[in-house]
């Protein structure tokens, strides 16, 4: 299966740590895994402490908001989430809803429709098959409408604290601008990070990685040389491949001109002038 990733949640990533980042002094580790636990001192040093950007109270909230959250914001999904909780706060409140009920809560979050379907069928679902409450089980949160692999780790990692990396559209960029997997699929890319990067450290990577990718490594526009992980992680190759796409600007600036060539233009430039 090679669907792309979901959509991108752009949230307001934390204040990051000022302190420069020395992106040169140490050569370029060719292991994936020596590559990888650099990158996590990196991260550490500018993000040594991130949050769940979706506000919520319980894994019920979480649940919605994130289904809530896919081509859409997470600032817009955090301004129209308190109307809705405050009229259906658990499964059992949002169970009584129709789809149309839920929609005016959620009109301006993008595919607002369909996402009042799902949770609307998704809430019907945890009354009469799980109590009420968001099950402990990725097979279990999957078969529930609405809710893909990518929406059920985000569950699993914070509201359960249950090690798990959700890939975006973010993760999937970098995984293969450093090099840590050739991120030909979602799937390919979530085998591949949770080989090189510790268990432990999954559940806050994801989110450090992501806060990266909005602040350091664009889509487009990105300037490799001034990134503190691409400038030294990402190949020559895929950097020039960026570049003829346009989402990147040259790595090496352009050679000064010869003190030569440079009288000759400007003496051909004043010929013109007279």
């Amino acid at each position: 299966m090679t669907t792309p990733p979901e959509t991108d949640r752009a949230a307001s990533a934390p204040t990051p740590d000022v302190t420069p980042v020395e992106t040169t002094a140490a050569p370029l580790p060719r292991d994936r895994k020596a590559r990888a636990a650099r990158i996590v001192e990196i991260l550490d040093r500018i993000y040594p402490e991130v949050e769940i950007p979706l506000d919520h109270g319980d894994p019920f909230q979480l649940l919605v908001a994130t289904i809530l959250s896919a081509q859409c914001t997470d600032a817009r999904v955090n301004m129209v989430t308190p109307a809705l909780f405050a009229r259906a706060p658990d499964a059992r409140a949002m169970s009584k809803l129709t789809a149309p009920q839920i929609m005016p809560y959620i009109r301006t979050c993008g595919l607002a429709p369909s996402k009042a379907r799902s949770i609307a069928g998704m809430s019907r679902i945890l009354v009469t098959q799980h109590g009420g409450n968001v099950p402990r089980d990725m097979a279990a949160l999957e078969e529930l409408p609405g809710v893909g692999h990518k929406t059920a780790s985000v569950v699993m990692a914070q509201a359960f604290q249950e090690p798990a990396f959700p890939v975006d559209t973010h993760i999937h960029r970098l995984a293969g601008r450093w090099q840590l997997s050739r991120a030909r699929s979602v799937e390919e890319v979530e085998h591949d990070l949770k080989a090189v990067f510790p268990r432990e450290r999954w559940n806050t990577l994801h989110l450090q990685i992501i806060y990266f990718g909005r602040q350091y490594c664009p889509a487009r526009g990105h300037d490799p040389a001034a990134c503190p992980i691409c400038s030294w992680a990402m190949s020559k190759a895929r950097a020039a491949a960026e570049l003829r796409q346009g989402l990147s600007k040259p790595v090496r600036t352009a050679r000064p001109a010869r003190r030569g060539a440079a009288k000759s233009r400007a003496r051909t430039g004043a010929s013109r002038r007279t």
